[in-house]
């Protein structure tokens, strides 16, 4: 049997590469729009966080994730993220 390829993607925050299921995805939509987008299949253009408070914080304090999205944040967007992340670590 043919073993199947797992998706790999690298986090902005700490640089590490992983499945990309375990990754959180923001999302710029093609009409300019920031989504966090759990199941990966919205269209535009994507970067990948790992759910975790230090990454997410890293990622936004050094704008490796503006700069992946080419998007100013706004904060929804970060409280979203943080509230995933608070989850992740509850289970």
């Amino acid at each position: 049997m043919k073993v199947k390829k797992v998706p790999m993607r690298t986090c902005v925050g700490c640089n590490l590469s992983q499945p990309k299921k375990s990754l959180i995805r923001v999302v710029r939509t093609p009409e300019g729009t920031l989504l966090v987008d759990r199941k990966g299949k919205v269209s535009g253009r994507g970067a990948y966080v790992c759910p975790k408070t230090d990454c997410i914080q890293t990622a936004v304090k050094t704008r490796r994730l503006e700069r992946a999205l080419e998007h100013t944040l706004d904060g929804d967007i970060v409280a979203t993220l943080m509230a995933i992340a608070s989850e992740e670590s509850h289970e």
